[in-house]
C-alpha cells in the first residue's frame, strides 16, 4: 500500500508541475505583450508630442517672419498680443453645416517715436464651399503724441475697421513727420540767426526772418495730410508777415504773388531746395 501511495503521490506532483507549465508561457506571453503595448503607446506618445513640438516651432517660426516682415515693410514693433477664441457653431443663429469663430486680438507696438493700442475682433464663418473673416469691431488706443494730424485719422480707421490702411498710413505718416522734423533741424543748425522754429523741431511751422529787416516775416506751414483712402501726403503753405508801407510800395505784387511762386518752385526743385532758395532769395543769406 505505501508503494502505492507513493506512485499516487508522484502522479499529482507530476500533474502541478503539468499545470504550473502549461499556465506560464500565458503569464509570460501577456506580461511580453503588455510591455510591447505600453512600449508602444509610450513611443508613439512621444512621437506625437515631437510632431506637435515640430508644429508649434513652425508655427512660432511663421509667426516670427510676418512680424519681420511687418517691421521691414511698415516699421511696426509689436511689444505685447494676446488672443482669445470663442466658438458660436452651437448658437441659434448658426446655420445648419455652418461653423462660426469669433476671435478676440488685443495687442500694442510702435512705429518709431508713435505708440499704440489695437483690440479688434474677427470673425471667421466656415460652411462647406468656403471660409470668409471680417473684422466685425476694432479699437485704437493711441498715446499723446505731437502730431495732431492723426486723431482724425484714427477716427476714419475705426469707422472702416480697415486695420491694413492703419498700419500702411501710419507708417507713412511717421516717415514724413520724421522727415520733416529733420529737414527743420537742418536749417536752424545751418542758419541760427534766420530760422525760428517756435514749437522746436517737432513743429509744423517754421519761421523765416531777417535781422537787418524787422517785420518781415516768412511762414513755412507744413502739415502731413491723410486723405480718406489712407494716402499720406505732404502739404506746404507759404503766409507772408510784411508791414502795410513794404505792401503798398509793391507795385509788382511780388509779396502778393510770393505763395503761389512757392508752390510752382516745390513742384519743379522739391522741398528742400524750395526752402533753401527762399532763404536766400528773400534775405541774401550767404551759406
Amino acid at each position: 500500500m505505501e508503494a502505492k501511495w507513493a506512485e499516487v503521490h508522484t502522479l499529482e506532483a507530476e500533474i502541478a508541475a503539468l499545470r504550473r507549465a502549461s499556465v506560464e508561457p500565458t503569464e509570460l506571453w501577456e506580461g511580453t505583450s503588455r510591455a510591447k503595448k505600453s512600449f508602444k503607446e509610450t513611443h508613439q506618445s512621444e512621437s506625437e508630442g515631437w510632431e506637435s513640438s515640430k508644429d508649434l516651432r513652425r508655427q512660432l517660426g511663421h509667426l516670427e517672419s510676418e512680424l519681420s516682415l511687418l517691421n521691414t515693410m511698415f516699421g511696426i514693433s509689436i511689444r505685447k498680443y494676446c488672443k482669445k477664441t470663442e466658438d458660436l457653431t452651437s448658437t441659434k443663429i448658426t446655420e445648419k453645416n455652418t461653423k462660426k469663430i469669433l476671435q478676440n486680438h488685443r495687442l500694442s507696438g510702435n512705429c518709431l517715436t508713435v505708440t499704440f493700442q489695437l483690440e479688434f475682433q474677427i470673425l471667421e464663418i466656415q460652411n462647406e464651399e468656403n471660409l470668409s473673416s471680417v473684422i466685425t469691431d476694432l479699437n485704437i488706443i493711441m498715446e499723446p503724441t505731437e502730431y495732431s494730424e492723426l486723431s482724425e485719422f484714427v477716427s476714419r480707421a475705426e469707422e472702416r475697421r480697415d486695420l491694413f490702411m492703419f498700419f500702411r498710413s501710419l507708417h507713412f505718416f511717421v516717415e514724413w513727420c520724421d522727415y520733416r522734423k529733420r529737414t527743420f533741424k537742418h536749417f536752424k543748425e545751418k542758419y541760427p540767426d534766420v530760422v525760428q522754429l517756435p514749437e522746436g523741431t517737432a513743429s509744423s511751422c517754421m519761421g523765416i526772418q531777417s535781422p537787418s529787416w524787422p517785420g518781415f516775416e516768412l511762414v513755412i506751414v507744413w502739415r502731413i495730410q491723410i486723405d480718406d483712402e489712407g494716402k499720406v501726403l505732404p502739404k506746404l503753405d507759404l503766409l507772408t508777415k510784411i508791414p502795410l508801407e513794404a505792401l503798398e510800395l509793391d507795385k509788382k505784387k511780388i509779396i502778393e504773388s510770393a505763395p503761389l511762386s512757392f508752390q510752382t518752385l516745390l513742384r519743379v526743385v522739391g522741398i528742400e531746395a524750395s526752402l533753401e532758395t527762399l532763404i536766400k532769395l528773400f534775405f541774401n543769406t550767404k551759406e
